[in-house]
């Protein structure tokens, strides 16, 4: 099944945009990244906009922050405005109609990051953001916020830092690199991290979070693979969000990966206009699936400054659920949660127990039928020994940790700030 083709994509962009592209340049990861769209007035002659929405962009050009390559432009219809993955990678209007709701920091990550650049939230593990660069700007971004200072590498100094606390803090199991994007990181730095952290012995798992294989599925190469095929155990989690999104060359991305022995798990964001739809979420996961890609999580959109038009309510997450369970496999439905300002994720699932005492239970099925299920009794406990304490028992008595207090910065327009 990983040998099938993926669903063929919608190619408008290429023959119609890059029509002089050749296929060495189109493959050339390079390429892409050095001819991404980066301004207004380039995107407006491969996307329409009205007079009206493109005089107020205009306007609003420094801190639009547009940053698309050439290979997933292609994937947009210019003929639908309301294209899914257009909402997703071009700015609109919307994104400041409603700027004033919402929170530059929605996740409160800022609150929990130790060193520059590490979040510590959970005793088990941390969140190392290991670079700000970002092969696309998405809109729904939930670090927006570190657009303002443009794509800028971590010194190795601030990375020797985030590493220095992993190795002092043994209650650390498990990284999850993030940024930006990871993958954007020279591979020689990349390794350098990974091999630090792998001589600590406490870290058991490295997580990568990227989004390479869905905008820009040519970076995935034997360099990139090597880098990371030497520091197993790794798993990989991306973030397709619509099955437009599935193409030939994102599933040849996947199917590389996994071939390094890295497991793939998909993360995605529910969005107004783009996957907010039972029929749509059946169709993407069935289709990542197919790819050898597991959903993972569905992630209710965080109430960051400049995407409160793609939030939806989020029962819309909990139907999508219910209406997806009993007509896929349960390999096919992702968890959906809330991420909260400070408090971590919080879970949302359909309630299938309608009643409960301490012997009976009575649970409604897929279908709205309704069961009686007997509870057994339980045991009478035994005298035992007190067992040694969980690491999650231990939770409450975690040892306060310094905090990194980041000054806030101003929400209003800056005249001076550079265009990215």
């Amino acid at each position: 099944m990983l040998d099938s083709p993926a669903p063929s994509p919608r190619q408008f962009g290429r023959p119609q945009f890059f029509p002089n592209a050749t296929d060495e340049e189109w493959n050339d990861w390079r390429w892409q990244y050095k001819n991404r769209i980066k301004d207004l007035d380039t995107l407006a002659k491969f996307l329409p906009y009205s007079s009206s929405e493109l005089k107020q962009l205009k306007l609003l050009e420094p801190q639009l922050h547009i940053g698309i390559p050439p290979y997933y432009l292609s994937l947009i219809d210019p003929a639908d405005p309301e294209d899914p993955i257009r909402k997703q990678a071009a700015p609109s209007v919307a994104e400041y109609t409603y700027h004033s709701v919402g929170v530059s920091d929605p996740l409160a990550e800022d609150g929990d990051m130790t060193v520059e650049g590490l979040v510590h939230r959970y005793p088990d593990r941390c969140l190392f953001i290991a670079t700000n660069m970002c092969p696309m700007y998405c809109r729904h971004c939930t670090r927006r916020r570190e657009w303002e200072n443009g794509e800028l590498p971590k010194s190795r100094s601030m990375l020797d830092a985030m590493i220095d606390y992993i190795r002092r803090t043994p209650g650390i199991r498990d990284v999850i690199f993030s940024g930006g994007d990871p993958l954007s990181l020279p591979m020689p730095v990349l390794d350098y991290c990974l091999t630090e952290l792998r001589k600590i012995p406490h870290v058991e798992i490295i997580r990568i979070a990227t989004r390479y294989p869905v905008v820009l599925p040519q970076r995935i190469t034997d360099d990139v693979l090597a880098v990371l095929g030497k520091h197993l155990p790794i798993w990989l989690n991306t973030h397709f969000n619509h099955p437009n999104e599935l193409t030939p060359e994102s599933a040849a991305a996947c199917r590389k990966i996994l071939g390094t022995g890295i497991p793939v798990n998909n993360q995605s964001v529910l969005m107004r206009g783009v996957n907010d739809s039972a029929e749509t979420m059946l169709k993407l996961c069935q289709g990542l699936l197919k790819m050898g890609v597991r959903p993972y999580y569905l992630f209710q959109c965080d109430p960051i400054q400049g995407a409160e038009h793609l939030r939806t309510n989020a029962w819309t997450g909990v139907e999508i659920l219910e209406k997806m369970r009993g007509h896929t496999s349960g390999l096919a439905i992702p968890t959906f949660v809330v991420d909260t300002e400070g408090g971590g994720k919080v879970p949302l699932t359909p309630n299938y127990l309608m009643y409960a005492t301490e012997d009976s239970l009575v649970l409604r099925n897929y279908e709205g039928r309704i069961f009686n299920y007997r509870n057994p009794t339980p045991l009478p406990p035994k005298r035992t020994r007190k067992a040694a304490a969980l690491p999650f028992d231990q939770a409450a008595q975690k040892p306060a940790r310094p905090r990194l207090v980041k000054r806030e910065k101003p929400l209003q327009p800056n005249a001076n700030r550079p265009v990215v």
